[in-house]
């Protein structure tokens, strides 16, 4: 037998253990991640902080995955450092479990808290992805990661639902008491993703021979991809101006309801999950270069009714449709990423690419946060941060002109699954790994 192949008495275990992890790690995310900037505007703090805690963190997350491959070849196992860092992200939820619960959780403590649960879940991706890829086999590939892909956006959606009806309806003595409830059940169903991580089986697979970087930016090969990057950060950038701030903006500005929040988040999620598969087999009949001119040209507009009415009933319609336009451009960029990527280089140009994304996650959250502040973090200070955004979103359809039609091969099948809720953008979505290792714009994510 190939060392690569997994064996045939582990295969369906694996492929159990592995279906329950993805479960339990799109229910950490629904019921605990989404509720964050919630918890930070609960617990007393402002605007600015409920922002920044969704953005900021993610980029020493970012940072820590660069020493993956050293610590996967320190411990000599890809499964000895996915199940660590899955560990670790479960026990980040301890200090806000317990600050919430108390009623008082100072800011640096909430935002520590967060860097270890965006650190430890990115810096497992890489490791997880390859060790995963060697589980399961070719063959059933497709047809396992688009079932499991479907169990994990339910969970996800059962999270958040579960999440925003508990906020709306316990009242546990104080304003955050029931957050604490919220993020010990995530706590614990990332400590039982932890688990069944350790009950799978490790194959052995050689590790990739990583690039310098230093080729990745100038290597002819790449221009390409190069300019296909430069679009994607850009828009990031763009989004992130004013994306971090919706959760504020409902909570604070506009005084919603936890119940109506949670509507409005999962109406975006729910146009997605609905709108990918469609999308997937329009894609192959219009091209993924077309298909990020769709999404793009869309959300550009998707932050004008919030700018324009506080009616629920029209920003949920809103939102149904922004959803559609989101799922359109992440399946885009993910194709066309496959496409201007060549396999040698794939990890060492993601790895690079991941940490640029972190970055313009951090930097446009702090200039609109600058913004919002500078304003005063009124309506007035919203409705213009929302007419940046889109003009900002708009300019990087310039960049887009730049992008050629890739020559790579791209998959047979994606799948895709929710690696993060965000209020405006529904969830971030990653690919399920496959033959090419691919993770996602938004983020990459291990243990789902």
């Amino acid at each position: 037998m190939s060392p690569l192949a997994p064996s045939t008495t582990c295969l369906r275990p694996d492929l159990r253990h592995s279906w329950i992890d993805g479960v339990l790690y799109a229910a950490m995310v629904g019921a605990g991640e989404t509720y964050f900037p919630a918890f930070v505007l609960a617990s007393g703090h402002g605007e600015l902080a409920a922002g920044l805690v969704a953005t900021l963190p993610m980029l020493a997350g970012a940072i820590v995955q660069l020493s993956t491959p050293r610590a996967v070849a320190s411990l000599g196992s890809h499964r000895r450092w996915v199940v660590l860092c899955a560990s670790m992200q479960a026990l980040a939820f301890v200090p806000l479990v317990v600050g919430a619960f108390t009623g008082h959780m100072p800011l640096v403590p909430i935002f520590l808290a967060a860097a270890l649960y965006w650190a430890a879940g990115l810096a497992a991706a890489p490791a997880w992805n390859a060790w995963i890829t060697g589980l399961v086999p070719h063959r059933i590939r497709a047809r396992y990661f688009a079932l499991r892909t479907r169990a994990m956006h339910a969970a996800t959606l059962v999270g958040l639902v579960l999440g925003g009806l508990a906020l709306q309806q316990l009242a546990l003595g104080n304003a955050t008491r029931t957050f604490a409830l919220l993020f010990l059940a995530a706590g614990a169903a990332r400590l039982g993703s932890a688990r069944h991580l350790a009950l799978h089986s490790e194959p052995i697979r050689p590790e990739p021979r990583p690039m310098p970087w230093s080729n990745v930016l100038r290597s002819p090969a790449l221009k390409g991809a190069r300019r296909l990057i430069a679009y994607l950060l850009c828009l990031q950038l763009a989004v992130q101006v004013a994306a971090p701030y919706y959760s504020p903006y409902m909570l604070k500005e506009l005084g919603l309801p936890y119940a109506t929040y949670m509507l409005l988040i999962a109406s975006a999620f729910v146009a997605k999950m609905a709108a990918l598969p469609l999308l997937g087999a329009w894609a192959r009949r219009v091209g993924s270069r077309r298909l990020a001119w769709i999404g793009t040209c869309g959300i550009v507009f998707a932050s004008l009714p919030w700018y324009a009415t506080t009616n629920v009933g029209l920003l949920l319609a809103a939102q149904l449709v922004a959803g559609v336009f989101w799922a359109a451009f992440e399946l885009a960029s993910l194709l066309l990423l496959f496409e201007h990527i060549p396999e040698r280089e794939r990890t060492s140009v993601i790895t690079l690419y991941n940490l640029g994304n972190s970055a313009c996650f951090a930097l446009g959250s702090l200039v609109g946060g600058a913004i919002l502040q500078g304003l005063g973090a009124g309506a007035e200070a919203y409705g213009i941060l929302f007419l940046l955004t889109s003009a900002l979103r708009a300019l990087t359809l310039l960049l887009l002109r730049r992008v050629e039609h890739g020559h790579g091969a791209e998959p047979e099948r994606l799948s895709l699954h929710p690696s993060a809720v965000r209020p405006s953008l529904g969830s971030i979505e990653v690919p399920e790994p496959g033959d090419d290792e691919l993770p996602g714009p938004g983020s990459g994510r291990a243990g789902g």
